[in-house]
């Protein structure tokens, strides 16, 4: 049974996430170099330190253990025409079956069920079904037997930057991380933009180890809560990967008394889905305060969008009245001038 807002806790309350942004404080252009963004610092005692992100292993232990997401972002964001001659525009979501995709498109309303796409010279889709929570389409490809789709989509896709980025000037290669592998993403995991080689010789002299997980981000991390109790959204699923090895370091991690940091949420959302165990498949798993945290001692995350579930995820992190903290953590981010969103600065949370 669903509350009435007014019998709402504060923490369950989507409205008690919101926050107002200068819009001159949304980075549209990374820094150079990566790791020279700003860098702020929640240690147990609470206090904020400002830093800067190459200060990081000044933070960290000999023994600690930083987990990364590898997934890499596709050339996700298509354009086309209706055979009518209408430009159309598509984000491609995830592969549901053999060149068959499901998309987001533009102009929805005007792609009913059996609509064709043109893209190229015998590259078509035609519309085969609307899925019913994101409105998405299953486009299902027609391209010439001898062809890959995965290389069309390479060569006629964009990659997509979050539309909040409007006046960048930067190359498609920075909205990737440098250890980028496994193509699947339709967006990046932000919080890995900031490392460099030299950042990550740093850390490995210091003793500092490094493993991976998957999770392609998808439209379920960027999809927007619609109800006032957050404890009714439902997360859209995202395939993720949680290695054995990455377990094993975990686990060895922990038992030598070394703490196991996820470098951003997506990272955050795969391990305690696993809990513990190797993994291999979709989770929609949502965490909000409330949420008794299994394995991760710490977190790297960037600054995130009003009422979304990012933000929902880092008041979790940081335990009790996390949401208070959280906020006024953010109002101090924006006196100091921080940069936000996917192209900004970074926290640094250790519990």
């Amino acid at each position: 049974m669903t509350s009435s807002p007014a019998e709402l806790a504060p923490d369950f309350a989507l409205s008690a996430y919101d926050y107002e942004l200068p819009s001159d404080r949304i980075a549209q252009d990374p820094v150079t170099p990566r790791d020279s963004s700003r860098l702020l610092v929640i240690e147990r005692d609470r206090n904020l330190r400002h830093h800067h992100f190459y200060d990081l292993p000044d933070f960290l232990q000999a023994g600690d253990l930083l987990v990364f997401n590898n997934t890499k972002v596709i050339p996700a964001r298509m354009y086309g025409q209706k055979l009518s001659g209408v430009p159309v525009e598509i984000l491609l979501m995830e592969p549901v079956g053999h060149n068959r995709w499901l998309a987001l498109v533009k102009p929805g309303k005007r792609l009913p069920v059996g609509s064709t796409i043109v893209f190229a010279e015998r590259v078509k889709a035609t519309v085969e079904g609307i899925e019913t929570s994101t409105r998405a389409r299953e486009l299902q490809f027609h391209i010439p037997e001898d062809a890959d789709l995965d290389k069309i989509i390479d060569q006629l896709g964009k990659v997509p930057l979050p539309p909040y980025v409007t006046d960048s000037h930067t190359d498609a290669e920075r909205y990737q991380t440098i250890y980028a592998e496994v193509s699947g993403a339709i967006a990046a995991p932000t919080a890995g933009l900031h490392f460099t080689e030299s950042l990550f010789q740093t850390l490995s002299d210091r003793g500092i180890d490094k493993s991976f997980v998957t999770l392609h981000v998808g439209i379920g991390t960027f999809r927007p809560v619609e109800t006032e109790d957050i404890t009714q959204h439902v997360m859209h699923n995202e395939w993720c990967e949680v290695p054995e090895e990455t377990i094993a370091k975990i686990k060895e991690t922990k038992a030598k008394g070394g703490r196991v940091i996820g470098v951003g949420s997506t990272v955050a959302r795969s391990l305690e889905n696993a809990n513990y165990e190797a993994f291999r498949g979709k989770t929609n798993l949502m965490i909000y305060p409330g949420y008794e945290w299994k394995v991760l001692d710490g977190m790297i995350t960037n600054f995130h969008l009003p009422k979304s579930t990012l933000l929902m995820m880092v008041a979790s992190f940081l335990g009790e009245s996390g949401r208070e903290f959280l906020m006024s953590v953010y109002q101090e981010a924006i006196a100091k001038d921080y940069r936000f969103y996917s192209f900004g600065d970074a926290m640094l949370i250790l519990r």
